[in-house]
Parts: C-alpha cells; structure tokens; sequence
C-alpha cells in the first residue's frame, strides 16, 4: 500500500512536470494513481504489456499525461 502510494506520488510528479501542471503531494498521488490505472488499461488494450519497474513507471507516466491532457480538454486551463 505505502509502496503504491510512493509510486503514484512520483508517476504524477512527472507526469505534472513534463505537462506543467501545479499541485501538492495529494494531487500527485491522486493524479499518479489514476494515470497508472488510465495507462495499464489503455497499454493492456492495445497488447502491451510492462516487463519491468521501468516500463510500469513510463505507462503509468503516459497514462497521467493522458489524464491531464482530457482534464484540460474538458475543464480549460
């Protein structure tokens, strides 16, 4: 559980990073979280699948910016 909370928290600190986005630590692992959830659903849909921390990492990150990227396209900036 404590493990799961400390990756969201760094997949939506850089996913907020390369998207430019402000928050603290909640948002960054509410964001972090979801994005992960966003990301495996999305990369397991399409046949891809993480063999690592890395790559668990890097579909978490890209699932996050997706989320950002709907939140602004839905709610503006």
């Amino acid at each position: 559980m404590i493990i799961s909370l400390l990756l969201g928290a760094l997949i939506g600190w850089i996913a907020g990073k390369l998207m430019g986005t402000k928050g603290g630590i909640i948002r960054s692992i509410i964001l972090g979280l979801v994005g992960s959830a966003v990301g495996n659903f999305i990369a397991s849909s399409v046949g891809i699948g993480a063999q690592n921390s890395v790559g668990s990492i890097l579909i978490g990150v890209g699932g996050a910016c997706l989320v950002v990227l709907v939140g602004r396209w839905l709610f503006g900036k």
